[in-house]
């Protein structure tokens, strides 16, 4: 980003030219990370903006040690997480089927897909699995931080993301003629 030190300055002063700066250096690619959290694409809108919000009044906090990017992402990800908390969305489906810890044929058929199928499936699960897919096979954090986050019991969110994982192999199988073993 170019000169982000000095943009960060200006924000945090109050400077609206360099915080609109800021944010049209983020918001393309913060908006991306709130479609995959966000019911449609205005949620994913809401959630952007509020986001923000709580960057720009934050932004004393960040203390140049590490990514700003990072940083910004995970107060999206937080704000997408607190906006489904206010609704009750993050309900967690309790399961006790057995959960995979990986599947190769799956990976290999994701990674056929393109980035805009995939958020398109992933925008159709249930706000529960959707969540615990998103936070740990995108935002990569274990089942135990996601337990924490979504205040669930790991198994809960190792089962969740079982049960979102085989939803995508019937969508991917029903809607793309891919033919996916179960």
């Amino acid at each position: 980003m170019d000169n982000l030190p000095e943009i960060l300055k200006a924000c945090i002063k109050g400077d609206r030219i360099a915080q609109k700066r800021l944010y049209q250096l983020l918001a393309d690619k913060m908006y991306g990370v709130c479609l995959r959290y966000a019911a449609n694409e205005d949620e994913a809108k809401d959630i952007l903006q509020d986001g923000f919000i709580k960057v720009f009044l934050n932004l004393k906090q960040f203390n140049f040690k590490g990514s700003f990017e990072g940083w910004v992402r995970r107060i999206i990800v937080n704000t997408a997480l607190e906006k489904f908390r206010d609704k009750n969305y993050l309900f967690a489906v309790n399961m006790t089927q057995s959960y995979e810890t990986g599947d190769s044929e799956y990976d290999h058929i994701l990674s056929e897909l393109s980035a805009n199928d995939l958020l398109l499936l992933i925008s159709e699960l249930s706000p529960q699995y959707r969540m615990v897919f998103n936070l740990y096979a995108i935002e990569g954090y274990s089942h135990k931080e996601i337990s924490e986050i979504m205040n669930i019991k790991e198994g809960t969110s190792k089962s969740n993301l079982s049960r979102a994982r085989e939803i995508l192999k019937e969508k991917i199988s029903k809607h793309y003629c891919i033919p996916v073993n179960f």
